[in-house]
């Protein structure tokens, strides 16, 4: 549920106080401080699956999080930080990013930083738990307080999801698809990173952020029925012998990467309660498979049973139920 937190109107020494207090209540412990500005400050929380999206808004002054604080931390998390308006200046790991609007950092909460803008201004931070993080971008301590720039890479369209993200959460976006919300969310920025900072891959796996370039393509086209190696490798302007190569290291080719990641993908929507009133068919369609055939065997073989009876057992439905449901095997 969201929630919007608000400083009230007073005085600046007790704005700042009230500023700490509620920064430290709702984010992480800090010492905060308010400048000239009377302008409201606010700050909003959006929980979405293993996420917490949370909006700071008209801050204009500074944020420090030291090792005092520090030492009360209960759980390791990250922070993607978005700006969202005005400038703002953040310190971490011995590095200065100054963030205009649609630029990112990454905070890790278990080290100290600083946060400072001169004028008001609004900031995002896509929070989560040190393991949540590491499922999307191994070795995140390497890209904490560098600088990820609007117009490098990705950053652009992962900036726009999570404004959109965010905005859904505001509106109303069902609970049923937060999970899955929240995993394509973290891997958009994640990616952004490792497509903007391949430089920090260590030279033993060098073809990471490449990997991680074609992974997202092949993400966001997934539901296409054409979608093969050598419509990626024209799209992405390489060769197919060199996205063989980015593939190698991982010991799974392009074809069984986009298969083994549709199939994922029809088994969440087959065991998901909102998607109860489709046929099987349909949901496996909907990701890109033009054979009902291929598909029931192809599920079979990736999870063991016939997709009917993976739903009745997922969505707990009597025989008789999950047949009618469940149109297709």
């Amino acid at each position: 549920m969201v929630e919007v937190h608000r400083v009230p109107a007073l005085p600046k020494a007790s704005r700042s106080r009230a500023w700490t207090d509620l920064y430290s209540e709702k984010i992480e412990r800090a010492s905060a401080t308010v400048g000239d500005a009377e302008h409201p400050l606010t700050i909003t929380t959006a929980p979405i699956g293993p996420v917490t999206m949370i909006r700071l808004d008209g801050c204009n002054g500074t944020i420090q999080r030291s090792a005092d604080h520090i030492g009360h931390l209960a759980e390791q998390t990250y922070s993607f930080l978005l700006q969202l308006s005005g400038t703002g200046t953040f310190s971490h790991y011995g590095q200065d990013a100054i963030l205009q609007p649609g630029d990112f950092s990454l905070c890790n909460a278990g080290v100290p930083y600083g946060y400072a803008s001169e004028s008001p201004a609004s900031l995002m931070l896509i929070r989560t738990s040190a393991g949540t993080i590491r499922d999307h971008l191994p070795s995140p301590e390497q890209f904490c307080g560098r600088h990820l720039r609007a117009d490098d890479g990705l950053s652009e369209s992962a900036a726009e999801m999570c404004r959109g993200v965010f905005d859904q959460l505001a509106a109303g976006l069902p609970e049923a698809v937060h999970n899955r919300v929240a995993r394509n969310l973290l891997d958009s920025v994640a990616t952004a990173f490792a497509i903007s900072f391949d430089d920090l891959i260590t030279s033993s796996a060098v073809l990471t952020g490449r990997h991680a370039r074609v992974r997202l393509f092949i993400e966001e086209n997934l539901r296409e029925p054409d979608l093969s190696p050598g419509l990626i490798a024209a799209r992405l302007k390489v060769s197919s012998r060199y996205l063989r190569m980015i593939f190698a290291a991982g010991n799974e080719t392009v074809s069984a990467y986009v298969l083994r990641r549709r199939l994922e993908e029809c088994a969440r929507q087959i065991a998901d309660p909102a998607f109860a009133n489709r046929t099987i068919t349909d949901i496996a369609f909907g990701w890109g498979f033009n054979s009902a055939p291929h598909f029931a065997r192809s599920f079979r073989e990736r999870f063991g049973q016939a997709p009917r009876v993976f739903r009745r057992e997922k969505l707990g439905l009597p025989q008789t139920v999950g047949k009618s449901v469940a149109a297709a095997d």
